[in-house]
């Protein structure tokens, strides 16, 4: 009576007694190891040694992390003016002051000049770099994200593809505009000018934005075209005389924020700031953040090797590497008051009396 041919798992084919099982690796490339899970793996027993060496690990790595961050940050000068309520007539929080400070800013014949004055605090370095920060500004909104159009933006041979662009996508005559779409329209436009003394402090606003928006995503033979030409009027105009890409501030405005709470780069001021130093600020109040609630503010900050002001990162680090210095104490502890030997079979389920249990 013949042996009816058993199925071998490995590779799927039947063998018989006369044959040797086949080898699980056998012929299998590194592609087939990696896809049948088979590639050679290290896998390390959690011994109390290993997980206590693990933790203290790194928790003597994350806590100096964490204090050398902090101390970065500390040393981060940082100056953060809201004006959006200071600059208009009535600040209150009323139907009629709403009201009021949409009528102010939508008027375009009124005077939007606004002067601040601000200390320094400390002495701050240069280069100090000029923000405007944005509170409660949904650039992530998918209809505002979605309204673009990144080839119109690269090529002139693409000007007419303004289908994602709705409702900024031509103007009545049904002519293009470029740049087309509603994150183009919206462009901040609120200006800053700085002096002390009546000493202008010059803003460089050259090198402001991302170097593979200018050379990739903003094409240098793409002009503007009917921008901003009709009402409603969103916000800031172009200079139609120099192409997208030379054209650093829509650039900057362009990468959408993730957060409603936002900064984007204005400018770099090239010269030192003494400490107690009294500097004046004109703004032009052009921006439009009433009908929604949003804030304005302008920021001047310094940088470290870490960048900007940021302490959560080091309170991060500090909390991560905290927890796991106090595990690994704990497990110490746990390990020499009460040990267990590695491997016992008294400590299985089955083994373990009621009374254990």
């Amino acid at each position: 009576m013949a042996l009816e041919p058993e199925y071998s798992p490995s590779d799927g084919r039947k063998w018989t007694e006369t044959e040797s099982w086949p080898k699980e690796q056998n012929g299998l490339t590194w592609m087939e190891k990696f896809t049948q899970q088979e590639l050679p793996a290290c896998k390390p027993i959690l011994t109390p040694g290993l997980v206590i060496t693990t933790l203290i690990s790194i928790g003597i790595i994350f806590v100096p992390i964490g204090l050398g961050s902090l101390s970065a940050s500390e040393h981060v000068v940082e100056i953060i003016d809201r004006y959006d309520d200071a600059c208009v007539p009535s600040n209150g929080d009323d139907e009629a002051a709403k009201s009021e400070r949409l009528s102010f800013i939508q008027n375009v014949k009124t005077n939007k000049t606004c002067i601040r004055n601000l200390v320094i605090p400390k002495k701050m370095k240069h280069p100090i770099y000029v923000y405007y920060q944005l509170d409660n500004f949904y650039q992530n909104h998918r209809r505002y994200v979605k309204s673009r159009s990144d080839r119109q933006y690269q090529s002139p041979r693409f000007e007419r593809e303004t289908k994602t662009c709705d409702p900024e996508s031509e103007i009545d005559d049904h002519t293009p505009i470029v740049p087309c779409g509603l994150v183009a329209w919206s462009l901040f436009n609120d200006t800053y000018r700085i002096s002390t003394e009546n000493d202008p402090i010059p803003i460089n606003k050259k090198d402001i934005a991302w170097q593979s928006d200018k050379n990739s995503k903003f094409g240098s033979n793409v002009y503007p075209k009917n921008f901003q030409k009709q009402d409603p009027v969103g916000g800031g105009k172009l200079n139609e005389s120099l192409p997208l890409s030379e054209q650093e501030d829509l650039l900057v405005w362009m990468r959408t924020a993730a957060l409603p709470n936002f900064r984007k780069l204005y400018g770099r001021i090239e010269t030192d700031l003494e400490a107690n130093e009294n500097i004046t600020v004109v703004i032009q109040n052009n921006y439009n953040t009433y009908s929604f609630d949003s804030k304005k503010q302008l920021v001047l900050s310094t940088t470290t090797w870490i960048g900007g002001k940021n302490d959560f990162l080091g309170k991060a680090y500090i909390t991560v590497g905290g927890i796991c210095l106090f595990l690994a104490i704990a497990f110490i502890l746990t390990y020499v008051i009460k040990p267990r030997p590695l491997g016992d079979p008294a400590y299985l389920s089955w083994n373990l009396n009621s009374k254990e249990r």
